[in-house]
């Protein structure tokens, strides 16, 4: 499974989070400490909001920690909201277009987990895309799929939690439909430039993990703790939500 990290606060430069901690993400992609896929050398992602709406994205299929461009950019680039995302393929094949984050106009997306028996469910929920998100899907993954699906809701003004929740519950009835056993599992992260939002499901008893970190200029959501200060942390519960924005944290189960 993937791994990633999402911050919301002053600006900081990118590499403070994605880089420089002991147990950063860029580590993580060499050794990560609760996924079943220790190394996730399957492409990577960062995108981030600066003084335009859209925000910015750079993707590659190479593993984090051998891109010396990533290093530059994170030690360059500041941000008051950014995504960073490694990745351990588990479908769509190994491509630019399926690295994370996901961008469509102001919104970013990305994931960790997948929709058990997504090759049985794929065309059913792709179905369900108005033509105009349809053709903006540019990869394979189930995860961007999710997300436009959330998007769609999102456009016809349902909130962004809302829609979210209501894909996941859409896509597991379905699933149970079509008589698929093996489980949802969704960690995600989600935002439009102002607010970051994160989800931590599944449809068995194991969700990927995700937790809520705390530093003196903003806040972190990470699959993992960047480092070894208990205090610092804390865990979702399984069948939750977050919302960071500049009140704070506001934990929704």
């Amino acid at each position: 499974m993937c791994r990633f990290v999402a911050y919301l606060g002053e600006p900081i430069y990118l590499d403070t989070v994605v880089c420089t901690p002991r147990h950063s993400l860029v580590r993580q992609a060499l050794k990560a400490e609760e996924a079943h896929t220790v190394t996730n050398g399957d492409g990577f992602g960062v995108g981030w909001y600066g003084d335009r709406t859209e925000p910015g994205v750079y993707r590659e299929v190479m593993p984090a920690w051998s891109d010396e461009n990533l290093l530059a950019l994170c030690a360059t680039v500041r941000s008051g909201l950014f995504f960073a995302h490694v990745r351990a393929a588990t479908g769509g094949g190994i491509a630019r277009t399926n690295c994370h984050p996901f961008r469509h106009g102001k919104w970013l997306f990305m994931h960790n987990g997948q929709i058990g028996g997504y090759a049985g469910v794929r065309r059913a929920l792709e179905a369900q895309l108005p033509e105009r998100l349809y053709a903006a899907r540019r990869g394979a993954t189930d995860s961007e799929l999710l997300f436009l699906l959330a998007l769609a809701r999102i456009e016809t003004g349902v909130p962004p939690a809302d829609a979210m929740q209501g894909v996941l519950q859409d896509t597991q009835a379905l699933m149970t439909g079509l008589g698929i056993a093996e489980p949802l599992r969704f960690a995600a992260a989600l935002s439009d430039g102002r607010q970051l939002l994160a989800f931590r499901f599944a449809s068995d008893d194991r969700p990927p993990s995700l937790y809520v970190g705390r530093r003196a200029d903003g806040h972190i959501v990470a699959s993992e703790p960047l480092d070894g200060s208990p205090d610092a942390w804390q865990g979702l519960p399984a069948s939750s939500w977050v919302r960071v924005d500049e009140d704070g944290v506001t934990l929704h189960s």
